[in-house]
């Protein structure tokens, strides 16, 4: 067996999802899984990092390590679960914890923690990270990298439905790869789950909205729904990344403020469910308009979501989970890196400058040896 351990902790900012890959036929293949959630001060930390404050170098050094002494935990705790040890593993790819990302700003960045060096020297496994800045140092976005992924496992003809095939990401943010025979598109929409998970964090204490519950007892508000579509996000072509440092509470709370009539708590999470699904489909449909849509991510979990994403692409195009194409959708993106990890570790080109914009292909991320 050939494998490979992954990390992600999106957007979101929940916890830790760990795969353990086997690549011995080539494709990808799990054979195991583990998630530690953050705990609640963890989490807030990772937050408020997010957001500029006070003492943030002493701050960000101090949670570099926190984060990755969890992220190697988890890498332990899914060793010990598959009754593994450090030799068995070529090495761990950590895509870390978003902080920043300003793709966009005069002197482009983005920057995950969960020091490396601490992952490897608590593991005894090479580690692989740091993926996203050596694209930006190219002239990319640094993001999404996962469409090269997409294209890898999803890109083949088997299955293949009559017209274009997209894969969406749900997570904090939703990204879409639009899969094309000539070329790969990739790019985020925009918002997936980071506005319900922070709207409904703030009236509600939850950390989300289980299987939108709470957004199906509201009514979409359209003068929202039409504000919050009208930003010049949406109209940018791509390539485009963004995250919570554009899309968040105030992001949201000016939009309200402009509203003619009031709206209910519940109102606003429906249709912020119904952003993210018109924005998904929108940018969809800007490429096919007869093909299927493979959606992943934590959103799928979320049922009145993906019935919302079902109703807007029928009748041409089919929603359907990555789970139907042998890929448990809660997994793609740890699945990812430990296939970035192992692309880094053969030398390959990991992302696609078509979806980022860099200047070339390039060898992402750096190794830190055990």
């Amino acid at each position: 067996m050939e494998l490979y351990i992954g990390l992600m902790s999106g957007t979101s900012a929940d916890g830790i999802d760990a795969a353990l890959v086997d690549f011995s036929n080539g494709q990808p293949r799990i054979v195991g899984t583990h998630y530690t959630p953050y705990t609640d001060e963890l989490r807030k930390s990772v937050l408020a990092l997010c957001q500029r404050g006070e003492d943030e170098i002493q701050r960000l050094g101090e949670l570099d390590i926190l984060l990755g002494k969890a992220f190697a935990q988890a890498v332990n705790e899914l060793l010990a679960q598959q009754k593994l040890t450090a030799k068995d593993i070529c090495a761990v790819g950590s895509h870390g914890q978003t902080i920043r990302h300003y793709p966009h700003h005069t002197y482009p960045f983005t920057l995950q923690i969960a020091d490396p060096n601490t992952i490897a020297a608590l593991t005894g496994i090479t580690t692989v990270a740091d993926f996203r800045r050596k694209d930006v140092a190219h002239g990319g976005q640094g993001a999404p990298l996962v469409p090269a992924f997409h294209q890898a496992v999803f890109g083949r003809s088997r299955d293949q439905v009559a017209g274009r095939r997209a894969v969406v990401n749900i997570g904090g943010i939703a990204n879409v790869t639009i899969l094309m025979e000539e070329k790969v598109i990739g790019f985020d929409t925009g918002p997936g789950n980071t506005l319900l998970d922070a709207w409904i964090g703030k009236h509600k204490s939850l950390r989300h909205d289980e299987g939108g519950a709470w957004a199906k007892q509201g009514k979409v508000h359209r003068e929202l729904l039409q504000k919050m579509l009208a930003d010049d996000y949406f109209k940018l072509p791509a390539p485009k990344s963004t995250g919570r440092e554009y899309f968040n509470l105030d992001w949201l709370q000016n939009h309200l403020s402009t509203l003619s009539t009031l709206i209910s708590y519940e109102d606003v999470q429906a249709t912020l469910v119904e952003l993210t699904a018109e924005s998904i489909c929108s940018a969809v449909r800007a490429y096919f308009q007869t093909g299927e849509i493979a959606v992943c991510g934590g959103g799928v979990q979320n049922g009145y979501l993906m019935n919302r994403l079902r109703e807007l692409a029928k009748p041409a195009i089919t929603v359907r989970s990555t789970g139907e194409y042998g890929m448990d959708p809660k997994w793609i993106e740890a699945v990812a890196f430990a296939w970035l990890a192992r692309e880094t570790m053969s030398k390959r080109p990991g992302n696609l400058p078509s979806v980022t914009g860099a200047r070339c292909a390039t060898v992402l991320g750096g190794v830190y040896f055990a």
